[in-house]
């Protein structure tokens, strides 16, 4: 039954949907070139807070804090391998882009998940 558990679980769902994402986010900026610099970190940032946004939406119990910390793990986990792909696949500087592929993207999710709670409605 463990399978049923982790397959229910909005936090384990939205942060893979995030991670695909910036996988994908990852190798399109590895071809195409014109997707360098702020372009990648702006979408980064953008895909923790869809990753925030979903894990608000998919766990409608979840009281305020709680939508928040849960959208942070959501946009950070998926920041944090996002950026390993990124300079897996050659990018840049790993430290200081660990830390602002992670912080950024948890931010965003902060942001997502508090605009899922309002959207979605208070049920907690």
């Amino acid at each position: 039954m463990p399978e049923q558990a982790s397959a229910s679980n909005p936090l384990m769902k939205s942060a893979i949907v995030g991670v695909v994402l910036q996988v994908l986010l990852a190798v399109l900026a590895k071809y195409v070139p014109s997707l360098g610099g702020g372009v990648t970190q702006g979408a980064g940032i953008g895909i923790g807070g869809v990753a925030g946004l979903l894990y608000s939406l998919w766990n409608k119990g979840a009281a305020m804090p709680n939508a928040a910390g849960g959208g942070a793990v959501a946009g950070g986990v998926s920041g944090l391998i996002g950026t390993l792909a990124a300079n897996l696949l050659g990018g840049g500087g790993l430290t200081t882009a660990l830390a602002s592929g992670t912080g950024f993207p948890a931010i965003g999710g902060v942001v997502g998940a508090l605009i899922g709670k309002v959207l979605g409605g208070r049920s907690a």
